[in-house]
This record gives C-alpha cells, structure tokens and sequence, in this order.
C-alpha cells in the first residue's frame, strides 16, 4: 500500500471517531445528571424513612433530590439542618 492510502485511511478513521463521538458526550453529562438525582431521591426517601422515629421529614422535590444528589451525605445533613433550624 503507499503512503497516500494509509494516510487517507488512518485521517478518515480519526474525522469518524470525532463525529460520532461529539453527539454522545451531552448524552452522558444529561445521563450523569439525571442518575445523581435519582441518587438523591433515594437519600432522602431513606432518611424520610428513618427520620420519621425523630420528627425529621425532607420533602422529596427536583431541587432537594439534585442537591443531595450532587453533594451526597453532606446535602442530606445540609437540608436536614435547613429544614430544622430555618424553616
């Protein structure tokens, strides 16, 4: 094979992999996104579900679950101290 033909073939191989790769990466930030949120409803679910013994209740809505799902255990904590000593 000449040097031409590898060439063309080793370029056309790389502008493949870069379109279609460009169109996955939103898809994966708005999978990522959504999984942490879920992952937030499920912490507070969980610590409505043992918070209830101590007067503790979190209400499960999108702005909740996203900050427990970003923060993890220390969102939690922050919205049971919010919920406690603010409101």
């Amino acid at each position: 094979m000449s040097p031409i033909v590898i060439i063309s073939i080793v370029s056309g191989l790389i502008i493949l992999l870069l379109i279609i790769g460009t169109p996955i990466k939103p898809l994966r930030f708005f999978g990522q996104g959504l999984i942490k949120i879920v992952i937030g409803a499920l912490f507070l679910f969980f610590l409505n579900a043992i918070g209830t013994k101590y007067g503790i209740h979190v209400p499960i809505n999108i702005a909740t679950s996203t900050v427990s799902g970003i923060l993890g255990i220390p969102g939690v904590v922050a919205l049971v101290a919010i919920q406690h000593y603010i409101l």
